[in-house]
């Protein structure tokens, strides 16, 4: 039987626990040998990342806790781990989180414990590594070393370096050897060509951040092991170079955006970068984590890509003639990591049906089907969400792409004149996107009758140059606009009720989401997860060396327009915020530290606008632990129920303060 209540009333089996316990997704594919490993979120053991391998008898996590696979390299990480086949058993390197040394592990020998492979540091936040490849031939791991020369975020240089497999450097520091020259800022790490006679890797400089300009680099590897002079073989300023890989034959493959688009080229010793199918949809995407890879080359010369336009498809691209065909299946959305074995692609893929699961895909067959984190329905499918793709017209006409979530629960209906509530969600980054998945945090509210609308503003990734640099040094004008013009078009439509609409972010889109309620009073309240509160302090070192020029784009040089960082910034203009809101951080982020918060709610002490303040303590940039995460959701769907004037059943009370 169908109930009437009233939006935001509606019972629902999704609950915050239940929210929690899928939030994350698998990362990070290889092949060991024959087999696929990968790393899994635990959202129940602290927020770990466990390596998983997976077996022809089921999967199995290769490590017990508190083992937890993960990088720091430059805070948001990056590959974390490598293995190999040998014929007494596989070999796994990797990062655990804790000290961020580099490990290897044998996990088939009997009484076996990972070993250390680097050293520990007393200075500034030490030693970390990203991005391994396993050269059993050389003895060593290559990959990209961060390394911290002093107490201050800024303090470091990044290499590429050799480590070890003995375990010589576990405890000496001068054992790495170090295979660039710190040339540049940042750099990925190192692919070495099939012959071992040349290496390949991306580099750039502040103030660019990756999807703004990097440089292919190659050099010659000599008897010694060691690249000789570097040179730059493509790239620039305004030349976005994302992945570079070596094919079977010694091609060098790259993904660049030089047509506007990021699309696969080869290098031509005679011709220059050779587009291989020239399209305007992305093959690759913002390089966030060190060791991203949209695309992967197979053995017999065909590449696998993911690819597409704001959604994006797996496919195999023959890069003779060009052509590119997809495979099969319900999945719509591939993320940035891919491996290759033989004829075999693996990868992880999800549908705005099915949460994300790792997929193998046979090329000899074209067979594709799920071979780790296998989705599984923990309620009834009727209660998820049912997405709209959508296209709104904003500020002088230009396109805003966005997901729209209309309340759904096949148990429940609202009376006839009701409108339903709407929270607008302005996604991180904000060179990013928000993918058309399955989110068991959407549903916790769809399914409660609170409409969700993701809004992909300009500046979004998925959509091409262009549409990209619609935010340079607009941060918090054009992302603003955006989100408001389809809140605003909901309303007037009729999808939405005009005075129940929120907004919420996190990071990046924590920064919209308060910059919108000190510029607009559109919204009746906001949640803002750990955000960016207070430009100049934080683009003058508050914050970790990676995005420490980034409001350079984003807002302009901080030495030419001071004004425009403190207009800008919500701290600046409390005055302005009249709506209730939420605020919540981690205490352990050094990316959008706690301080930001506590100087902007000292600013809004006295105005007497109702307001909640959480801090997590061992939570850091993003939530990963269940019992935050829970109450997270209960705390922000409160906020909503005494905004709105609804009554969701069994919610803990948030208790807001003026």
């Amino acid at each position: 039987m169908v109930r009437t209540l009233p939006y935001g009333a509606w019972t629902s089996p999704i609950d915050a626990a239940l929210a929690a316990s899928h939030d994350g997704r698998p990362e990070y594919v290889g092949f060991v040998g024959d087999e696929v490993w990968w790393t899994e979120p635990r959202p129940t053991e602290g927020g770990r990342r466990a390596l998983v391998r997976g077996t022809g008898q089921g999967e199995r996590s290769v490590l017990p806790a508190p083992w937890n696979v993960r990088s720091r390299v430059i805070e948001y990480g990056g590959q974390p781990w490598a293995g190999a086949a040998r014929p007494e058993g596989p070999l796994v390197v990797f990062v655990d989180f804790a000290d961020q040394r580099l490990y290897a592990y044998e996990p088939d020998a009997p009484g076996a414990e990972p070993r250390p492979l680097t050293p520990l540091s007393a200075i500034g936040d030490g030693l970390r590594w990203a991005d391994p490849q396993v050269h059993l031939d050389r003895g060593e791991v290559w990959c990209v070393l961060e390394e911290f020369t002093g107490s201050g975020p800024s303090d470091v240089r990044r290499v590429v370096a050799a480590v070890p497999l003995d375990g010589s450097a576990a405890d000496d520091r001068t054992a790495v050897r170090e295979l660039s020259d710190a040339t540049h800022r940042f750099v990925t790490g190192a692919r070495l060509s099939p012959d071992g006679r040349r290496a390949a890797w991306i580099a750039w400089d502040h103030p660019r951040m990756p999807w703004d300009g990097t440089e292919l680099v190659v050099a010659d590897v000599g008897e010694d092991g060691l690249p000789g002079q570097a040179r730059t073989l493509a790239g620039g300023e305004d030349e976005s170079i994302v992945q570079v890989e070596w094919a079977a034959d010694g091609t060098l493959l790259f993904a660049s955006d030089r047509s506007g688009w990021w699309n696969l080229y080869r290098a031509d010793p005679h011709r220059g970068a050779v587009a291989l199918c020239p399209r305007d949809e992305e093959f690759a995407g913002p390089l966030w984590k060190i060791g991203q890879r949209w695309f992967t080359p197979l053995s017999s010369g065909l590449i696998a890509v993911v690819h597409g336009t704001g959604a994006t498809a797996l496919g195999i691209l023959d890069p003779e003639s060009g052509e590119v065909v997809d495979t099969a299946g319900p999945w719509t959305e591939w993320a940035p990591t891919l491996a290759a074995h033989g004829s075999r692609v693996v990868g992880v893929a999800a549908s705005p049906r099915s949460a994300y699961e790792v997929v193998e895909l046979d090329t000899a067959t074209g067979h594709a089907r799920v071979v780790g984190a296998e989705h599984d329905d923990p309620v009834d499918p009727a209660y998820y969400p049912e997405p709209q793709i959508r296209t709104f017209a904003g500020p002088a006409g230009r396109e805003i792409h966005a997901h729209i979530y209309p309340p759904h629960n096949p148990g429940h209906r609202a009376p006839d004149a009701e409108l339903p509530p709407y929270v607008v969600w302005a996604h991180g980054g904000p060179t990013g996107r928000a993918p058309l998945v399955l989110d068991l945090e959407i549903a916790y509210f769809t399914s409660r009758g609170i409409g969700i609308a993701e809004v992909n503003y300009g500046g979004s990734t998925g959509y091409g140059r262009a549409y990209r640099d619609r935010l340079r040094e607009q941060w918090g004008v054009v992302d603003v606009e955006d989100c408001a013009a389809v809140a605003q078009a909901l309303a007037d439509e009729g999808t939405a009720d005009r005075a129940r609409l929120a907004i919420r972010g996190g990071s990046a889109g924590g920064w919209t989401a308060a910059a919108s309620l000190a510029t607009t009073d559109l919204y009746a309240c906001g949640t803002v997860q750990y955000p960016i509160l207070d430009l100049t302090s934080w683009g003058t070192g508050e914050t970790h060396d990676f995005e420490s020029r980034y409001l350079h784009s984003l807002v302009g040089p901080i030495d030419e327009v001071p004004g425009r960082y403190r207009e800008r910034s919500p701290l600046h203009h409390a005055e302005r915020i009249t709506a209730p809101f939420l605020l919540l951080q981690g205490l352990d982020d050094v990316i959008c530290p706690p301080a930001q918060c506590e100087r902007f709610l000292a600013t809004m002490a006295g105005r007497r606008v109702p307001h909640a303040y959480i801090a997590f303590e061992g939570e850091s940039h993003g939530f990963r632990r269940a019992d935050t995460v829970i109450r997270c959701l209960e705390s922000e769907l409160s906020l909503y129920a005494q905004t709105f004037g609804i009554t969701p059943p069994g919610i803990p009370t948030l208790e807001l303060t003026k």
